[in-house]
This record gives C-alpha cells, structure tokens and sequence, in this order.
C-alpha cells in the first residue's frame, strides 16, 4: 500500500441537513488517517460559527489535526485577532492563511484595508500564535549546558500556490515573490489551487525551488464530476480551460458516467503527482466521503478494509452493502 500522506478539506454547512451530517462525516473521514482536515471561511467572518462547529467536531470526533481557514477579506488586525484567539481558545492551533478573492462588484480598496495580503495575515497569525502558545527550551547541542528557545514547529501555517499563476498577478515571478513573502511570514506549508496536468504542478514546484522555496507544498485534487462543477471552478480559478477532459464529461449519457470519468481522472492526476514526488494529496471533497475514498483507494493510499468501513452510512445496512458491492466492482476494474 502506497503511503502517502493527505489531507482533506470540508466547508460549512449551508443547511440543516447537513450539518446533521456533519458530525458522522468528520468522523469517518478522520478514521481514514489524514493529516489534518481544514474547514473553509467565509468572507469577513460570514460562517465563523459554522465554521468553528466543524472544526470542534473534528477535535471531538477524531484524533486528527483542525485546520481554520482565514481571509483578508473585510478584516481588520483587531477581527482577525480576535478570531484567531477564540479558535486558540478552542483547541484550533492550524491555521490556512489566503488574500480572499475580490466578490463580484466590489473593488479591491473596499475589501481590503489594514490586511491586504496572505502574507500580512499570515504574519499575525503567528504572533498571535507564538503569544498564546508557550515555547519549549532545548539545547543548543546534545549534551550541552546552553538553551535556546525551541521554535513553535507544532503548528501549521498553510498558505495557498498557483501552479498556473494568480488570476491577478502579472507573470510567474509575482506569483513566486508572493510565496516567499508567505514563507518570510512563517507559513510552513503550502496548497495548491486546482489544476489538471501533472506537469503543471511539477513544472512549479522547480520553478519554486529554483526561486528559494522550501516549504511544502501540496497538491491540491478535486473530483470534478460534471460540466456545471468544471465551469464553476474555471470561473473561480482562472484556470485554462481542459478541452479534452471538458469534451468527454460531456460525451457521458449518465450521472454514473460522469462521476467515474471525475473520479479516474482526480486519480490518474495522483497517480502522476505522487510519482513525481508530491508529497501528499490535499482532496477538496465538497462535504462528500464516497468520491475521495475512491481516489484514495485506487492509489493505495488507504487500504480496502479503511474504505469499506468509511463507506459505512449510519443506521442504513442496505445502504452500506451497495457502497461495499459498488466499491468492491471499482477495485476488480482497476
């Protein structure tokens, strides 16, 4: 079994009908073993409850690290210190740090003010962070009789990287100063935007390397299961878009078709990604267990005894045969 690390990302509920859900699915995803689970944020604090529901369900739920989201986006220094103390307060120590994107209508100056930049929120972040988390001595050498103040490497500052460059930026080189601005700040890890060729991804990270980089940086993976979820996420990110990959989520006659077509193609990327040296898959998994188990399971990322058991709804046997029956079916065509 292939051992990679990863990760996972979730959003907060917008009904209550999922947020009933939310509790089983922060459970059975963190059963899987990833590195951390991060929970999105809306624009100026908009589902911080939300948000902070997930997030504890995660810590009361699994043992796995929570990771907050934060944005630049209507936030102030005193907004934001006072979120960031209260997730503190809550047990949340993880922190993913981004600009924000610009909502439709509203201009730059009207969203941004004394925090403009994924590197100004990242550096108070770890401010906060160092003052509310006590250091530790260690010695300066094995066996010595000087301490020194160990650095604060139990925590995570994750910022995000565009392989295919910022929709805003002028060229490669104002996206790999903007990293290492972040770097500078303390940001420890880095996640990609979504993209959909391998080589994109390992054609920056030597690009970032070359450029001083050393952090991290993960790639980021989505199931794209339909035309509408691509054209969504080609609006959000910029990206180009995939002719080849477009044409075929159109040629499907069925849902079922679409959705094996998003899921092999998010692991055949993998597959790529991981032989190419990423270290770890960050999956973006739109509040669903069943897609990232698969891409998970076909890259040998988890065994087949932790997908059975993460396909397992609560209460509904029926249910879960046809999970197993269906996942078993994959697993003998692959």
């Amino acid at each position: 079994m292939n051992t990679a690390p990863f990760s996972f990302e979730l959003f907060p509920p917008r009904n209550a009908t999922v947020a009933a859900r939310m509790p089983d699915i922060a459970r059975r995803l963190g059963a899987l073993g990833p590195e951390f689970i991060s929970v999105t944020f809306g624009a100026s604090g908009s589902t911080q409850d939300r948000s902070l529901d997930v997030l504890k369900y995660i810590r009361e739920t699994t043992t796995v690290r929570a990771m907050a989201h934060l944005t630049c986006v209507g936030a102030s220094v005193a907004s934001v210190s006072a979120v960031v103390n209260e997730f503190i307060d809550a047990g949340i120590v993880d922190f993913l740090a981004l600009r924000g994107d610009i909502p439709q209508g509203v201009t730059a100056a009207e969203c941004f003010d004394e925090l403009s930049t994924a590197a100004e929120l990242t550096q108070l972040i770890r401010g906060i962070r160092r003052s509310r988390i006590p250091g530790e001595l260690a010695p300066v050498a094995p066996g010595a009789n000087r301490w020194r103040l160990r650095e604060h490497r139990d925590g995570i500052i994750a910022v995000a990287a565009y392989p295919n460059g910022h929709p805003e930026s002028r060229d490669l080189q104002q996206d790999l100063d903007a990293l290492l601005a972040k770097q500078a700040a303390g940001a420890n890890l880095a996640i990609t935007q979504l993209f959909f060729e391998a080589d994109d991804y390992l054609r920056f990270i030597d690009q970032a390397r070359s450029a001083g980089v050393t952090i991290p940086i993960l790639p980021g993976i989505m199931p794209i299961t339909s035309v509408a979820r691509l054209r969504r996420i080609v609006e959000l990110t910029g990206e180009p878009w995939p002719e080849r990959f477009a044409d075929a989520l159109d040629s499907c006659n069925s849902d079922a078709a679409r959705r094996e077509l998003g899921v092999a193609q998010a692991s055949a990327l993998s597959y790529d990604l991981l032989a190419g040296g990423a270290p770890g898959l960050h999956i973006y998994t739109h509040n669903r267990i069943d897609e990232p188990v698969e891409i998970l399971g076909r890259v040998g990322a988890i065994s087949r005894a932790q997908a059975e058991a993460a396909l397992i709804e609560p209460n509904t046997a029926s249910t879960s045969a046809q999970a197993f029956a269906e996942y078993r079916m994959l697993l003998r065509s692959h």
